[in-house]
């Protein structure tokens, strides 16, 4: 039986490091490489050698496709197209494939120019890297080669994030990326049609998690910023540079031109005017809303969010900061909270999800002494506040896309282990499918019946109704008799008169034999006379006849008696049937092998 085998090379019960290898019909195919923002060493990327020990791996894979722009789905990309040698076609969105280049360079600045790390990319092999993608329009199917396919579906989240369809004949896979099923200030929610695919592999980053409604969650956001800009304090929100940045930004916008707040908002680094002006580039993958005010204003030039310079940290006064990256492990955001931590006036919102081994993370887990670099201690002494303003999909989301698209096997990806198992049992139960969890390195093998589809010619599905019985139920299979043919690499099933005509053909007849012995001391047309009474009266809906040329005749089946030369009681009956009444046939042998009655 044909398989699929799926392997995570990153993100097997883990955030992080995305990179799922997917093996169907002797396809492989890579989705996502991104990079794990807990580690500094050799786990920061996938481990390709999975793939192959030496050389390159355009051998071994068809085409890598990655569903959107976080570094966690594409921060290993150049390592692995130009490090590790990867020359096939990359596929992404339009909105990815232009701002994957901005923070893949951002996150090399970091990590070569300021941490001074050496074995990484350089800028032209992001560049280099680039050229092999090949962009990705939604709801268009791409022909990768001959037999693979690939289609893009809106997934919500970030700008640009797709969920993919990819199929080899009449197997295929869904792989969602990261995706959210409710839609926010700036996008809409994901969206795919009922594909029916062998496996859906999705993310479960809030497996475990149904999230309040958004409005309760905006106005307690607005409330914590509020409350410590009226005491003085400073408000330090790490963001990722694109996704709830431009959302949480509209939602501060909005509220100080309410309230007519006189307090400075900042935005960090250089690279947020570039993302805005993406946001203007590609307004089409926006939502409704954003799409209408465009014509008035763009919603992504604010008035009072101004950019931020580093002095300003140290400035007097409430002030609020967006700074990147979100999970406080580097970069700007890192350098500010250090600043303001030790003041209990201020407040930090950590605004998602924070990965493991991040300042981020220890912070929400209530740590209050922090180990840094060159081992100084630093007091956290600020609040912390955590409030998901995430585009994950939560669990109420997950199975919502569930019943959209209506897999045959589900697969977890993304998320912690626990969690996961807690989400797997739920979809096992309430849709009764095989749902998987494969932790890094680990493959998972789903067998696959695939279905071959058959035209019917319109005279045999006539002739079918006609033989009346239920209507047919398009859910339940139904047994059809006929021929099949096969022209053109594409099969009909058609009525056997049909099949001769169409191939010329003349008709051969199969019958059928069969002896059956049996003890009458009668002559051979006394023993054929009493089979006719016999027969005639058990078979009671059939048409039994006595034919003068000495045979009888029960539908197209003909039974002859003849004696056996050595002993002239032994009767032999020879019986012959066509195949359509084969069932019959078989009757009627089984019933003479008990002989004819005395009484007859």
């Amino acid at each position: 039986m044909p398989d699929i085998k799926v392997t995570p090379l990153g993100a097997g019960q883990d955030v992080g490091r995305s990179c799922i290898l997917v093996s169907i019909g002797g396809k492989n195919i890579m989705l996502d490489c991104g990079m794990h923002m807990g580690y500094n060493d050799d786990r920061r990327f996938p481990d390709f050698s999975y793939i192959t020990q030496n050389g390159r791996l355009t051998e071994f894979l068809d085409c890598v496709i990655i569903s959107h722009f976080h570094l966690d789905h594409c921060g290993a990309l150049p390592y692995m197209s130009e490090m590790v040698g990867y020359d096939g076609p990359i596929y992404m969105t339009h909105p990815t494939k232009a701002i994957c280049p901005i923070l893949l360079e951002d996150f090399r600045k970091i990590t070569v120019d300021k941490k001074g790390e050496t074995n990484f990319f350089t800028s032209q092999m992001i560049k280099d890297c680039m050229k092999k993608v090949v962009p990705l329009n939604l709801h268009q199917t791409v022909q990768v080669d001959d037999e693979l396919e690939i289609k893009a579906y809106y997934a919500g989240h970030v700008l640009g994030a797709a969920m993919v369809l990819i199929k080899v004949g009449s197997e295929s896979v869904v792989y969602t990326g990261d995706y959210n099923m409710t839609p926010d200030r700036h996008l809409g929610a994901a969206w795919i049609d009922k594909c029916r695919p062998d496996i859906l592999i999705s993310e479960s980053t809030y497996a475990t998690t149904i999230r309040d409604s958004k409005r309760c969650r905006e106005r307690d956001f607005l409330k914590k910023v509020h409350e410590t800009i009226e005491r003085g304090g400073k408000v330090l929100i790490p963001v990722f540079a694109l996704g709830r940045a431009q959302e949480l930004c509209i939602l501060l916008e909005t509220f100080w031109e309410r309230m007519n707040l006189k307090a400075p908002i900042y935005f960090s680094t250089g690279l947020t005017e570039k993302a805005n002006h993406y946001y203007k580039l590609f307004i089409t993958w926006t939502n409704q809303k954003i799409r209408k005010t465009f014509v008035q204003r763009n919603m992504f030039e604010f008035k009072h969010i101004k950019a931020f310079d580093r002095s300003y940290a140290d400035n007097p006064g409430p002030m609020v900061v967006f700074a990147t990256p979100g999970m406080l492990h580097a970069g700007q955001s890192l350098q500010i909270f250090k600043k303001w931590a030790g003041n209990e006036k201020n407040m930090v919102i950590m605004p998602g999800y924070c990965v493991q081994g991040t300042v981020g993370h220890k912070i929400l887990n209530g740590q209050k002494k922090l180990e840094m670099e060159g081992r100084a201690t630093l007091e956290v002494k600020l609040q912390v506040e955590y409030m998901s303003f995430s585009a994950h999909a939560d669990a109420k989301g997950i199975m919502q896309l569930i019943r959209m698209a209506e897999p045959r096997n589900m697969l977890l990806v993304h998320g912690e282990a626990k969690k996961m198992e807690f989400l797997k049992d739920k979809i096992e139960q309430e849709f009764s499918i095989s749902c998987y969890m494969p932790a890094n390195g680990e493959t998972t093998t789903v067998t696959t019946n695939p279905s071959v589809p058959v035209d019917i010619s319109l005279p045999l599905l006539k002739r079918e109704m006609a033989l009346g019985g239920p209507l047919p139920d398009p859910k339940k299979p139904r047994t059809m008799h006929g021929t099949l043919i096969m022209k053109d690499n594409s099969l009909k099933l058609v009525s056997p008169e049909q099949a001769l005509k169409e191939l010329g053909l003349s008709e051969h007849q199969l019958r059928f034999t069969c002896r059956v012995h049996l003890q009458d001391p009668h002559s051979d047309a006394d023993t054929l006379a009493r089979l006719y009474s016999h027969l005639k009266s058990v078979l009671k809906g059939y048409t039994v006849q006595h034919l003068p040329d000495g045979t009888v005749m029960v539908e197209s089946i003909v039974l002859k008696v003849s004696s056996s030369g050595d002993d002239p009681n032994l009767k032999v009956i020879l019986l012959s049937w066509s195949y359509q009444d084969e069932e019959l046939g078989s009757f009627l042998s089984s019933l003479l092998k008990k002989g004819l009655p005395s009484a007859l």
